[in-house]
């Protein structure tokens, strides 16, 4: 096994104005025990010298476009190290989260990871949160349509830990061997509900998911699926097959039977 304690897997669906930003930023931090695997998901052009970044950084350049899953499988795939971070190219670094989120990592050993992911605006965002449902998923888009705000989610929490169903895949730390025992995100999903199903899937197999609320990165960009027709489609159809899903029944017969 290499010594590089986290593998970044990053993928660029052309975010190369947020890729090369970021690239520098992991660049100048401390400690850089990490390796970058970038995904070039559609042609463009990537205005940096990948090989003049002071760590190992892997390029793999997609022929046809795949989605969030099979791309960070592919990513682990090529990966060698102990965890396995899937980074957003979006995500700003307020400051070394790394240090920290090891420490996290070593201690909780039985857990998917997360930092607390603040908005431009300065507000928490609601990246930890509990199973939807297809009641709640309705009435989000009822308030959305008539531009309502969303009543922020209450999320289980013990000392400096929030203890969620799911964190979202803006920047998840997972450790290898659930990764592995995981088989990954699951590729029945194009795009969104990836990382419900793979938080779903590791607590029926008795892992936890927490996330730090010390330590903190910015997101920058606006979701897409609050804007854009096609990507809402992409949403409703993720949320669809996971409603469905095997594993989402289990979590619900699991709950009426009083089990967490």
């Amino acid at each position: 096994m290499s010594s590089k304690r986290f593998s970044i897997s990053i993928v660029s669906h052309g975010h190369h104005a947020y890729i090369v930003p970021l690239l520098y930023q992991l660049a100048s931090l401390k400690h850089r025990d990490f390796e970058v695997i970038l995904t070039l998901n559609v042609a463009e052009d990537m205005p940096i010298d990948l090989k003049s970044l002071p760590f190992k950084t892997y390029l793999i350049v997609n022929q046809n476009p795949k989605g969030f899953a099979a791309n960070h499988n592919a990513a682990f795939r090529l990966s060698v190290g102990n965890y396995f971070v899937v980074l957003n190219p979006d995500i700003r670094l307020i400051e070394d989260p790394f240090p920290s989120l090891l420490a996290m990592v070593e201690q909780a050993s039985d857990s998917i990871c997360a930092p607390l992911i603040i908005g431009n605006n300065g507000e928490i965002e609601d990246s930890a949160r509990n199973f939807p449902s297809p009641l709640l998923l309705l009435r989000k888009l009822a308030r959305r349509l008539f531009k309502l705000p969303l009543p922020r989610e209450v999320v289980p929490k013990k000392g400096d830990f929030l203890m969620p169903d799911w964190a979202a895949g803006m920047f998840l730390v997972v450790p290898r061997n659930i990764y592995a025992k995981l088989n990954g995100f699951s590729e029945r999903y194009f795009l969104y509900f990836e990382d419900v199903d793979l938080c779903a899937r590791a607590r029926l197999a008795g892992f936890r998911i927490l996330v730090n609320m010390d330590i903190h990165v910015i997101h920058e960009a606006q979701r897409d699926s609050h804007r854009k027709l096609q990507f809402l489609v992409w949403h409703l159809e993720s949320a669809m097959k996971f409603f469905v899903s095997g594993v989402y029944l289990k979590i619900q017969f699991d709950r009426l039977a009083g089990k967490k």
